[in-house]
């Protein structure tokens, strides 16, 4: 997959429309539960930008993979939440707040991490041929231009507007996930003749990556005692990430169809493990609404 127009503007473009529409539904309000719920931020982003990454180095050394699938897997880790966390919170009756809150965090703190851990994972795995390590100035650039800028608009469009924010966003959010799963459709088709010899590999990788994330993120918050929607959320947030950014840096920025492969296989994975902590999720919390009353 060279560089053209599906690498250089679908997929920065279906980014960028996500986070305007997850923009338009975010008030400054939401950006001031960080001191509002201090332990649970915290416990949330340690999980996401630290063990996360941790969890992906250590399924990349213990499940046989080529340099350039783990290096996929890697950047999948070190992808912040997606918006479709937010959404799946939602459903699964958690901490909506506490879930915006952590997917702004992550967005802002991984245009530092994401390069740097980036560099780190090709140098490991591909060693002298990492000739295309990712440049840390242009990519935080291109991070900032598809994730907080547009974010920025909707809040603003929002601020400002109200009413047709939330118009726009029933609107944006329709458009957004048929984007994406246009995206994973021509990234597989494209890579179609790859893919059966790389399911084996990326299917067991992505699907570990998701799960124990989701794990970790649950036991987390429960060893620190938050609440159970807080648990829900911190779960979904550390387990649910952005996959789509993860194509947009491997496919586009890297430049490099191997790479991107990882991400659009645990982008479908997750949707489906997604539908499974909803059932969870609603479960949970039913049950310990009818013990309340």
């Amino acid at each position: 997959m060279q560089s053209n127009l599906f690498t250089s503007v679908l997929l920065p473009l279906a980014l960028a429309i996500v986070m305007l529409g997850m923009g338009l539904s975010l008030v400054p309000e939401d950006f001031k539960r960080i001191t509002r719920y201090p332990k649970a931020v915290a416990v949330g982003s340690v999980c996401q930008i630290l063990l996360l990454p941790l969890i992906g180095a250590l399924i990349t050394l213990v499940v046989p993979m080529q340099p350039e699938i783990a290096v996929g897997l890697i950047v999948v880790a070190i992808c912040p939440g997606g918006p479709s966390s937010n959404l799946i919170t939602y459903l699964a009756k958690g901490d909506v707040a506490l879930s915006v809150t952590l997917t702004a965090v992550s967005s802002i703190v991984t245009v530092l991490t994401i390069p740097l851990f980036t560099n780190l994972a090709l140098q490991y795995f591909l060693g002298k041929s990492a000739a295309i390590a990712l440049p840390i100035g242009s990519t935080m650039l291109q991070i900032f231009l598809i994730t907080l800028l547009p974010t920025a608009i909707g809040m603003a469009i929002r601020q400002q507007f109200p009413d047709t924010a939330r118009r726009l966003e029933k609107q944006m959010s329709r458009l957004a996930i048929g984007l994406l799963a246009l995206i994973i459709i021509l990234l597989l088709i494209r890579e179609g003749s790859k893919l059966p010899g790389f399911l084996v590999q990326v299917g067991l990788g992505a699907l570990l990556l998701n799960l124990l994330a989701t794990l970790a993120g649950l036991l987390a918050a429960k060893l620190f005692r938050l609440s159970l929607a807080q648990q829900i959320c911190t779960a979904i947030e550390v387990g649910i990430q952005n996959g789509t950014l993860a194509i947009a840096i491997t496919a586009g920025l890297l430049n490099n169809p191997d790479m991107a492969v990882p991400a659009a296989v645990y982008s479908l994975l997750m949707n489906i493990t997604g539908f499974g902590i909803i059932l969870y999720g609603r479960q949970t919390v039913g049950s310990a609404s009818m013990l309340k009353s």
